[in-house]
């Protein structure tokens, strides 16, 4: 009995004195070693205890040691070989599977700092700059503009001091055959190339590594990739290379009359992926197009509004301040809506509740080159007409360089599509889910109007469409509602009048 709990107490000494070396008794003989061979050799220990049930032998090949002893629960995508770490695409935000790779600010070889930007990419909710965790030199990108990568998924590898990244603990022998199986994958040592070469072979589903490179040090050239690619049967000719060219048109602000010529002179059908923004218009107007829309529609004289709008940039005396007829309507919604709520509210299809919005986060639907957006101008409630324009202003300008966060465009309650912007003057919007109404508003143009007496006069109209969810909305509301907001924009004294 007493050796048994000499045993055991010897047992417990060594692996407590594993997890933490400098903790051990004073009394414990510790040979006079340097930091790293300590800390080599204790994780050595544990490895060989932790497994020792097993029969089968383990490898554990650590390709480095840090100064001190120091472990850490980082991502085993992070674990280095050889001085490189991989700098994957981080979770960017809730929900987000994948992103778009808009642009690289580094190249390979450049030397890059800690919270340096490395490239820019767009998921369906914001665009977002990726920095580095890392001070060190951009040793291979993996994708070009264009991709889209998964979350999760390397975006470069970098080469860094080898004390920048801390151990990893292995907990268990799951964790253990991840670790082999990531040290196995990355000892492979990968082709050299270009991120467009790279690119061309994955379109091919060729292995890069299977190339043979005719370039300097055995760079593998695209001429290289397509040379295998006959040889292996993957494509016939080179000139079917072209409808990767003509992808590039893509993502180039050019003449439309250019790039009708130039696909036209091919004769071929052009796949066109859709990217960022456009790739959210599929999923929510698909989810949106199962719920059951009505519209309303109405017309409104916009005469008193035209004359209100020309005396507003008259008078402003702020440059750079341009003023439109959308602030005044976006304010007297906001009016509106302080009577019927329910227009405001958003429906929760589990638990069958309408939530009412407390806020009036009213959005604008705008039409970027990157595809639609719609950002929100948040508690109109509380913003003046010049505040509404300024907040407006800022927007669009954000919209129109790819620059809006998450913020702008997430938790509005409430949208306004400006179909007249363009020229229409009528059109049948579909939700916003989760919000349970939208607007569509048409030009203002002069149309006769027949007075009671039987006179004609021109009048400055507006059409106006509201799409509802039939679930949460009646008709009767939706009237009710339109007639509130069209009496504010037809008597602007009352939207003064009720004001706060």
């Amino acid at each position: 009995m007493i050796g048994r709990r000499i045993l055991q107490k010897r047992t417990w000494n060594n692996g407590r004195r594993w997890l933490c070396p400098h903790m051990s008794s004073p009394s414990s003989p510790v040979p006079a070693v340097e930091p790293a061979e300590e800390c080599k050799r204790h994780f050595s220990n544990c490895v060989n205890t932790a497994f020792s049930l097993s029969n089968k032998p383990r490898s554990f090949n650590i390709p480095y040691l840090v100064n001190r002893c120091q472990f850490s629960s980082n991502a085993v995508a992070d674990l280095p070989m050889n001085g490189m770490v991989d700098v994957p695409l981080a979770q960017t935000g809730e929900g987000i599977a994948e992103c778009e790779l808009l642009k690289w600010f580094v190249q390979e070889g450049d030397e890059v700092e800690e919270f340096q930007p490395l490239c820019e990419v767009q998921s369906d909710k914001a665009t977002i700059e990726i920095t580095s965790r890392y001070k060190g030199r951009v040793a291979y990108i993996l994708h070009v503009p264009g991709s889209i990568v998964k979350v999760g998924e390397t975006l470069l590898k970098m080469a860094v001091e080898e004390t920048q990244v801390p151990l990893i603990i292995i907990h268990n022998l799951e964790n253990a055959k991840q670790v082999d199986a990531k040290l196995n994958k990355e000892s492979t040592v990968e082709a050299l190339s270009t991120p467009a070469v790279r690119n061309l072979a994955k379109e091919h589903g060729i292995n890069i590594n299977d190339v043979q490179g005719s370039g300097k040090d055995g760079r593998v050239l695209k001429e290289d990739v397509l040379k295998f690619a006959i040889q292996k049967g993957i494509i016939k000719e080179p000139s079917v290379t072209a409808s990767a060219d003509l992808g590039k048109l893509l993502h180039v602000e050019n003449n439309s009359s250019q790039v009708s010529a130039q696909v036209a002179g091919n004769y071929e059908d052009t796949i066109v992926p859709l990217r960022g923004f456009q790739r959210t218009m599929v999923k929510t107007m698909s989810v949106a197009a199962k719920v059951p829309h009505f519209h309303y529609v109405e017309e409104i004289n916009c005469d008193t509004l035209v004359e209100l709008k020309a005396s507003f940039q008259t008078n402003n005396t702020e440059p750079g301040i341009k003023f439109t007829f959308l602030p005044v309507l976006i304010k007297s919604l906001s009016m509106a809506l302080n009577k019927y709520p329910m227009v405001n509210s958003c429906f929760n299809e589990e638990s069958l509740e309408v939530i009412l919005r407390g806020s009036h986060n009213i959005g604008i639907a705008m039409a970027t080159p990157y595809g639609l957006v719609v950002p929100n101008i948040k508690n109109v409630q509380s913003l003046s007409i010049l505040e509404i324009t300024k907040e407006l202003s800022r927007l669009q300008q954000l919209a129109l360089d790819n620059k809006l966060s998450p913020t702008d465009i997430s938790g509005g309650t409430i949208t306004l599509s400006n179909i007249g912007a363009i020229g229409g003057k009528f059109g049948a919007p579909i939700l916003n889910l989760p919000e349970v109404a939208i607007i569509a508003m048409g030009r203002i143009q002069k149309l006769p109007q027949l007075a009671d007496d039987g006179n004609v006069y021109p009048a400055s109209i507006m059409t106006i469409n509201i799409g509802a969810d039939h679930r949460v909305l009646d008709g009767a509301t939706v009237a009710r509602f339109c007639n509130e907001w069209k009496q504010f924009i037809e008597k602007p004294e009352l939207l003064m009048l009720h004001m706060k």
